[in-house]
């Protein structure tokens, strides 16, 4: 079963905003079976939209496009649709209600263009779009379907969560599919495909491994296809289990999800909590973690000592060692990360000192230079990193090496296997 998905908009072809739909859509057809065969992104011109559905309608067999549905003249997705299929437009008297619900809900007026929103050509299938005014259409096309969907995000989601993953599921036979993750971290891509180069010729025609590599880390990605469930999964991870012991000490979790959370579910299973001290990435850390819901069983919180000052008053770094060593020094790291540990009173706490660039550097320690410390009640390591001289790689690159050593030392303290 394959599938194309269109976005439609210039503020896409300009650079104004960034395509998030289609990476979602794909990802969520993909957990269902069906392969989607390409991704465009096309200007709001009536010709463009009507060439891109010709030529989906050749490659595909459901096209889903987000965009192009609001109620300016700019949008033109609907008026288009309308014509391609040869169907004029009507209200839809229960979209009708649901706008003037809408905006009786926000206490504001209706104007001609809010009543426009629930037109739609005649003979496609309504969805009730319960997060926004812009209907969603489903047509079909000589044993093709087609849906246009609004191109805000989360009400795209949810029509297609709700709506449209349901109704595809039931009007087609659908493969098993079945995805198994393995998050490897301080292993290069081309290292890691040296170590397993033997057990990836070995796996069949069906499963299928890809790597997904990431700043400090790789996600490795078997997929399977057949149609029985329980030999498939059997198999997958039977091959996943001899992946994980070839690799074991890089293997960070065999789940689908982030290193940060990875991290933050291990702690909170052994009931650890963990601190930050952040100096040149800003606050980066904290912001990985947190942003994940439930990071607060785990994380406390910590400090962005960017200036001596602070690293002296929150952290209890001594103004000798600035003076002796410099901020960005190993005995600055440890003594901000030992800090951290007796003024946040935790279990766990990592320090980050360095020249992000891309100014500030010198001879002795050139921009990308980062120290960074994993502390804990009873060990102190620190090690020094020479990152390049881009401010937002070393920044981003810091935030791995720093997740990577807390990882490690956990790993080594709760004798954690895989």
């Amino acid at each position: 079963m394959l599938a194309e998905i269109i976005t439609i908009g210039d503020e896409i072809l300009i650079g104004q905003i960034v395509d998030t739909n289609s990476v979602w859509m794909a990802t969520a057809l993909n957990e269902i079976g069906v392969k989607v065969k390409q991704i465009s992104s096309i200007s709001d011109e009536a010709q463009h939209i009507i060439n891109a559905l010709d030529e989906a309608q050749r490659r595909a067999d459901i096209i889903l496009i987000t965009g192009g549905l609001g109620p300016t003249k700019d949008d033109i997705t609907k008026q288009t649709l309308s014509k391609y299929f040869g169907m004029p437009l009507r209200i839809d008297e229960p979209t009708l209600a649901h706008v003037k619900q809408f905006f009786e809900k926000l206490n504001r007026p209706m104007i001609d263009v809010n009543i426009k929103q629930a037109e739609v050509p005649e003979g496609c299938t309504v969805i009730m779009n319960k997060n926004g005014t812009a209907p969603c259409m489903w047509f079909e096309n000589n044993g093709k379907i087609i849906v246009s969907m609004p191109g805000v995000p989360f009400e795209m989601k949810y029509l297609m969560e709700d709506e449209i993953i349901p109704r595809i599921k039931q009007r087609f036979k659908l493969p098993i599919l079945i995805h198994q993750n393995i998050l490897v971290a301080g292993l290069g891509e081309s290292f890691l495909a040296e170590q397993i180069a033997d057990l990836e010729e070995a796996l069949p025609s069906y499963i299928k491994l890809a790597y997904l590599p990431k700043l400090g880390q790789v996600r490795l990605r078997l997929s399977a296809t057949g149609d029985n469930e329980a030999t498939l999964l059997a198999e997958v991870m039977l091959h996943t289990r001899k992946i994980v012991e070839r690799i074991e000490k890089y293997v960070v979790i065999t789940e689908d999800l982030p290193f940060e959370k990875a991290i933050l579910n291990l702690m909170e299973k052994h009931g650890l909590t963990l601190s930050v001290a952040e100096s040149c990435t800003g606050g980066y850390i904290s912001h990985l973690f947190t942003q994940h819901s439930g990071s607060s069983a785990v994380f406390q919180g910590g400090g962005v000592t960017y200036a001596n000052e602070l690293k002296q008053r929150l952290l209890n770094v001594k103004e000798k060692t600035l003076a002796t060593y410099g901020a960005v020094s190993e005995q600055t790291a440890k003594e901000m990360a030992l800090g951290a540990i007796a003024n946040f009173k935790t279990d766990y706490a990592v320090a980050v000192t360095g020249i992000a660039g891309p100014n500030g550097g010198t001879k002795e320690k050139p921009v990308g230079t980062v120290w960074i410390a994993v502390a804990n009640k009873q060990d102190l390591k620190a090690k020094l990193y020479n990152f390049a001289s881009k401010r937002v790689q070393n920044i981003e690159r810091s935030a791995m090496a720093a997740l990577m050593m807390l990882f490690l030392q956990l790993k080594q303290d709760l004798n954690v296997k895989h």
